[in-house]
């Protein structure tokens, strides 16, 4: 029998739409997925949600069949949603899971298949590694791919949308955003944010202008991530209108992407050590910061700076997640534009992370470079960044070789400590460090890098960028 084409990554499972990403296989997962819910209830009930990614709603449609055929109880979203707006719906009506169809901040030619338990958050390993199993099983005809309830007598039709936009007016004071007057931009990306963040904004009485405010299954060739490349229209629109923040989130709205008032965009680290900074100095949220591994360590000078503790976790949002269900933390986050906060979802949430950084700005009157500036008087400065590598598969198995060394020297730093929580993390002895670790979702080696200042920043890019090319 030929391996399963499904394998769970950070964030679910993705692949090329009609290459890896079928028709068959969605059923095939979301056949391994009503086996594994089975298990553990008589009767389960789920979501199925979708983002706007091309024939989302119909892979969504045929997953809902699926499940619904072996007896799982499932609803399947009316529209396009935010995987928060998915997420919060889980925990409101304590269902035993739930399904979203997206490949979150992938390319176009990209869908995905996300798994999250009854808490909300992202599937752990060991569920998902036990659905693969499922999975392996329904293809050698253990397991029965169609239930035999079919067609759906258990599939219904449900909205997230009001009860998730309930929960937001509860965790942002949309009161000091309307009554600071501020103008914002917003550029949903042609994604699931549309409907959700600028109608809060509306709502809160600030001038909002949205933009790309459509459906694009291509997202007009640049992709849905809310990079600083994808967001240059959104930059030149700040800069022309004179707004005073703009504001980005993801195809699926689980991550952000924020601009200031002179159009620069801000890199997520800083946006993540900023509302960290706020909500214990202003809003005296209590508990620690979560990070992963590969995020800025300005983090652990914010924590310090504050008397609370600061934990790191592996990449993956899901381990934020659990610190999140312990109430350990004020705020989690990784610097791929990921953050939840005390009392929130254990899920990324652009929507509510975008509302902070306005709430931030309203209430400090402060621009954000303003509040970062300010900050590294605090704490001292940080400067980081992140390079995706496409690499040829013969010199990534080289790479990863490479990478379970332990190494005294990297260029003209000397090593004080490594780190392999997830890939290779080198620390030096003034503070600075270099990770390296392949993608889980796609064909690529991720380096990350932080110093202390801009000079210093780029020599340990090009130094890292030599040591995975010259693997």
């Amino acid at each position: 029998m030929p391996g399963s084409p499904i394998h769970f990554g950070t964030s679910g499972w993705r692949g090329i739409i009609a290459e890896d990403f079928t028709f068959a296989n969605v059923r095939l997962a979301a056949a391994g997925i009503a086996h594994y819910l089975l298990t553990r209830s008589r009767r389960p009930r789920v979501i199925v949600g979708y983002d706007t990614r091309f024939l989302s709603e119909r892979f969504a449609e045929a997953a809902a069949d699926i499940l619904s055929s072996h007896g799982v109880d499932t609803d399947l979203a009316k529209q396009a949603d935010p995987t928060p707006a998915i997420a919060f719906e889980i925990i409101r009506r304590r269902l035993d899971g739930g399904v979203n169809i997206t490949a979150s901040h992938n390319p176009a030619e990209y869908n995905g298949l996300k798994f999250s338990s009854a808490d909300g958050g992202p599937a752990l390993p060991e569920v998902t590694q036990e659905i693969e199993s499922f999975i392996e099983r329904v293809q050698a005809n253990e397991y029965s791919l169609q239930g035999p309830h079919f067609p759906a007598p258990f599939r219904h039709s449900t909205d997230p949308r009001p009860a998730y936009l309930e929960e937001i007016r509860h965790k942002v004071d949309l009161g000091a955003i309307g009554r600071a007057k501020l103008k914002i931009a917003y550029d949903p990306l042609y994604g699931t944010g549309r409907g959700y963040l600028d109608h809060l904004l509306r709502e809160a009485g600030a001038e909002v202008h949205t933009l790309h405010d459509y459906r694009d299954v291509l997202f007009s060739g640049v992709g849905s991530e809310p990079s600083e490349f994808n967001l240059r229209e959104l930059s030149q629109y700040i800069k022309e209108q004179g707004c005073a923040v703009g504001l980005s989130t993801d195809g699926d709205a689980d991550r952000f992407g924020i601009v200031d008032a002179d159009g620069t965009w801000i890199h997520p680290n800083y946006i993540l050590a900023l509302v960290a900074d706020y909500l214990i100095e202003v809003r005296h949220i209590a508990g620690g910061i979560a990070r992963s591994v590969a995020s800025t360590h300005l983090l652990d000078a914010v924590a310090k700076y504050h008397g609370v503790p600061l934990f790191q976790t592996p990449v993956g949002f899901k381990y934020i997640g659990a610190l999140v269900k312990e109430d350990k933390i004020a705020l989690g986050g990784e610097e791929s534009a990921g953050m939840t906060i005390r009392g929130h979802l254990p899920e990324k949430d652009g929507i509510l992370a975008c509302l902070l950084v306005a709430e931030a700005v309203a209430q400090r009157g402060a621009s954000v470079r303003e509040q970062i500036a300010s900050l590294f008087k605090k704490v001292g400065a940080y400067y980081s960044v992140r390079l995706n590598l496409p690499l040829p598969g013969d010199v990534q198995r080289r790479l990863l070789n490479k990478l379970k060394q332990d190494w005294e020297h990297f260029d003209s730093h000397r090593v004080a400590g490594i780190d392999r929580t997830d890939g290779l993390k080198m620390i030096f002895e003034d503070g600075s460090w270099v990770l390296m670790r392949p993608s889980g979702t796609e064909p690529v080696v991720r380096i990350y890098c932080e110093a202390h200042t801009p000079t210093d920043l780029e020599r340990l890019m090009a130094s890292a960028k030599a040591f995975v090319l010259n693997s």
